[in-house]
């Protein structure tokens, strides 16, 4: 048994349908599904079990003996979020209380990072682990915050041999685009947003820029499949190969320009970009570079070739977002 937390949300939703073709099971999902249409993540998987977050104690109390894993998705992970009470009740509180189960009980925990750690990138995106190398990270937001103190807990006890799950690893997600993110409002990969624009037949809309060496659209990401993700997740889960924080990503930086360029042509149309200010609440807190380093993933054994942005941007707009039903 698998007990999969944010299993309704983006990437849980992905994972549980990837879980699903693989025959690995049977799939217990903990996540609030709220009043809109969320719902519809799961509508397409066979669950055991499912459960808000309030009752997490209890359906481990129940499963303690048939589960063998534990995939950690669930938290609030809006990144303009500003409730910092919130943030740790249901980002930090939950996670250290769900390691402390799995280190008692001998389970394996998978649990999702960020790249947000990383802040502005002026500490490079070295996913090389110590606890020196965590300390020097400075995220630039609540949410990459509660995340940082997630790893640096969960590293220092590994290191100094305390308790801690059989195996375990955080992945830091770069920015992850596919089905089933619908639901996540501003939050929304850049790739569904520019869709949308362009469906309408808008011209795609993008961040002018504010420094001298970046031009506007310029701006660099890694944009990472939502295959990709997942593949990782649960390679290392079979694998077992070793235990710590890692990237997952595409291991490439593209540009919004070239993200842009890539909807147009899976959709069949001529490139039009419009340049916009960016908001003031993002003025001094925005990313102009991220790329994930996988090399530690990669010696690891995992050996995934990273889906091109093209290829995937190709596939989430042909395969789901024109399509009638674009849930996975």
């Amino acid at each position: 048994m698998l007990i999969v937390t944010g299993g309704a949300g983006f990437i849980g939703s992905n994972l549980l349908a990837e879980l699903e073709a693989r025959g690995m099971g049977p799939l217990v999902v903990i996540d609030e599904l709220g009043t809109k249409d969320k719902w519809r993540n799961l509508a397409k998987r066979a669950l055991y079990d499912l459960a808000p977050p309030a009752r997490l104690p209890e359906v481990l109390a129940r499963y303690a003996s048939r589960i063998s894993g534990i995939f950690h998705l669930g938290a609030i992970s809006d990144t303009t979020w500003t409730d910092g009470n919130a943030i740790v009740e249901h980002n930090i509180r939950l996670s250290f209380d769900l390691w402390d189960w799995c280190a008692s009980h001998r389970i394996p925990l998978i649990y999702a990072s960020s790249a947000a750690t990383y802040g502005d990138g002026a500490a490079g995106f070295d996913d090389t682990q110590s606890c020196e190398a965590l300390a020097r990270l400075r995220p630039l937001n609540l949410y990459g915050w509660s995340k940082h103190v997630i790893d640096r807990k969960f590293l220092a006890i590994a290191s100094s041999g305390g308790p801690a799950p059989p195996h375990w690893a955080g992945f830091k997600f770069f920015n992850v685009y596919g089905p089933n993110e619908y639901h996540k409002g501003p939050m929304r990969s850049v790739a569904l947003q520019l869709f949308e624009q362009i469906s309408r037949g808008e011209p795609a809309r993008l961040f002018k820029s504010g420094r001298p060496d970046c031009v506007d659209g310029g701006q660099l990401r890694d944009f990472v499949w939502v295959d990709d993700v997942t593949d990782a997740m649960i390679w290392m889960f079979q694998s077992g190969a070793q235990s710590g924080v890692f990237n997952v990503g595409s291991g490439k930086a593209r540009s919004f320009a070239e993200l842009a360029r890539a909807v147009f042509a899976a959709l069949g149309k001529e490139s039009h970009l419009q340049f916009i200010d960016m908001p003031p609440h993002l003025q001094g807190r925005y990313q102009y570079y991220t790329e994930a380093r996988l090399d530690r993933l990669q010696a690891a054994g995992w050996r995934r070739h990273a889906t091109s942005l093209e290829q995937g941007v190709s596939a989430y707009m042909r395969g789901y977002l024109v399509q009638e039903d674009r849930y996975r």
